[in-house]
């Protein structure tokens, strides 16, 4: 190139460098190593009622040096995989397709369950593998959710299988085999669960109860309590250490959706005291892994953070029960009758309503066609039934047809893919919850802000100190670290990098 070209095209690209944002030019580099924790389920209310019984190296860590956003909205619907796949993929499920835990698929006549090979966008760690020099690790209590964070990617999977064991595709790590031989989960029958900060002699939250005969009730028992989420750190901490994270020439990536409390608010909901108690025991666990991390790679030398994929709501009252669990079957009952009273004759009737599955109604257009009804007319039609049934407060259609319009309408388009969410979308009133035949226990899923605003929290060198009030949404997760890592965004974000987030760092030279 000709000198007098050259010097052009330098002076160009300075001109463009002076006119670009400030904090963009001046962001840090990357540390080599990043650590996502990720619970399944947390609300922000959890570490105002801990208060003084949070450690200071834990949740306090977080807040008094890191970025904290006390208000980090998801405009979709809650469920856990719906919650977890927006957060790696930077979108909603209308577009990275992951609508719920599970969905009735019409061609197999079968329920579907989320994971991450059913994912219609790439996830942040997609973007981080596709470095030739970066690593990824992605650690959960069960496949499904942990897929959601793997993607397509070559990242390596760790999770729990059934007899409480890590496991992975392929061979274990030598690490691996270790830990699973030193922690049998035998030792954890008939384990009681102390409250921290409780009195010699004060009685366990509960004991996991062991019966040969139901060894799926002691598991369940320990996947809900802390002892299962400290298996999860522990796992990571062994990690860290055993594959050198953030030591090496490499970009290295932690994702570890952390399962226990979502197993637990399934059964408790959001009020009762061992959801209290699981926060507090995830406050110290956050401080060991604080302390794991200064020690190696260092302090300064690694990024953390800390989200949620959705929230909880507080259990009925057992009196209200009966009025706020909402029964799936009368509702598809209901619909089919309806329609089977303006579609047919008092001779024949037909079955228009193939599935219910919360939130999902599926019609049989079939039937539909041989009645020469519009399937528009049909959806429209069923929204509005299930709207005066007790416990319903909202639809949405396939054709976007909805009872509500503002925010609530963007929320009911960014939870809706037409093949996998069928033909209508129901809301429940607030505080009401799928009614599981148990009697007790609460449901994910909802479009309310019990369940849908959680707190984020962004840590590490280069991230600034304070609180930020602004409500964000959880789709600005994965732009903002691909863009702290350096990475691509994945390919259906449709969050904004939170730059008031980024520490100033050395101005670049013009």
């Amino acid at each position: 190139m000709p000198i007098s070209r050259r010097r052009f095209a330098a002076s160009t690209l300075a001109g463009l460098a002076a006119c670009l944002p400030k904090r963009l030019q001046a962001l840090r580099p990357p540390p080599k190593l990043f650590v996502f924790l990720i619970a399944e389920q947390f609300r922000g209310i959890y570490l105002n009622r801990a208060g003084p019984l949070l450690a200071p190296g834990g949740f306090n860590e977080l807040m008094a040096k890191g970025i904290y956003y006390p208000n980090c909205a998801l405009a979709a619907s809650s469920f856990t995989s719906a919650g977890l796949a927006t957060l790696a993929t930077g979108a909603y499920p209308q577009l990275h397709g992951i609508v719920a835990d599970q969905w009735f698929d019409r061609r197999s006549q079968s329920l579907v369950q989320a994971r991450g090979g059913l994912l219609e966008a790439t996830t942040l760690a997609d973007e981080i593998a596709r470095g030739a020099r970066a690593r990824a690790f992605c650690l959960g209590l069960d496949e499904r959710h942990t897929s959601l964070f793997t993607g397509g990617s070559p990242a390596q999977s760790f999770w729990m299988d059934t007899n409480g064991q890590f496991n992975t595709r392929g061979n274990l790590p030598d690490w691996l085999k270790a830990y699973n031989t030193a922690q049998p989960i035998d030792q954890m029958h008939d384990r009681k669960w102390i409250a921290i900060g409780a009195g010699f002699g004060t009685p366990p939250l509960r004991t996991l109860s062991y019966d040969p005969k139901h060894p799926e009730e002691f598991f369940a028992l320990y996947q809900s309590s802390p002892f299962a989420q400290d298996a999860q750190f522990e796992v990571l901490h062994t990690m860290l250490a055993a594959e050198k994270l953030g030591q090496a020439e490499t970009l290295d990536c932690v994702f570890v959706a952390l399962g226990s409390m979502a197993r637990l608010g399934y059964e408790t909901g959001s009020d009762s005291p061992l959801m209290d108690q699981m926060a507090l025991h995830l406050d110290r666990q956050i401080q060991q892994t604080f302390e794991v991390l200064n020690k190696t790679p260092g302090k300064g030398n690694y990024n953390l953070i800390f989200a949620a994929a959705h929230g909880v709501p507080p259990q009925p009252d057992p009196a209200l029960r009966a009025q706020k669990a909402v029964p799936g079957e009368r509702i598809a009952r209901a619909i089919n009758q309806k329609l089977s009273e303006w579609f047919d004759s008092a001779t024949v009737k037909n079955n228009y309503v193939d599935k219910y599955v919360y939130p999902f109604l599926y019609l049989q257009t079939e039937a539909l066609r041989k009645r020469n009804v519009t399937p528009r007319v049909a959806r429209k039609l069923a929204g509005e039934v299930a709207l005066r049934l007790p416990g319903v407060a909202g639809y949405y259609t396939a054709d976007g047809d909805c009872s509500h319009t503002g925010e609530w309408l963007r929320r009911f388009e960014n939870s809706f893919q037409e093949l996998r969410s069928g033909d209508v979308m129901l809301s429940y009133e607030p505080g009401a919850v799928e009614d599981y035949g148990a009697g007790r226990g609460v449901s994910y899923g909802s479009l309310y802000s019990y369940d849908t605003h959680v707190p984020l929290f962004l840590y590490g060198a280069q991230f600034g100190a304070k609180v930020i009030e602004r409500t964000i949404e959880a789709v600005d997760l994965a732009p903002t670290i691909a863009r702290a890592a350096g990475v691509g965004f994945p390919s259906s974000t449709t969050g904004q990098v939170l730059g008031e987030a980024f520490a100033p760092g050395a101005e670049t030279s013009a």
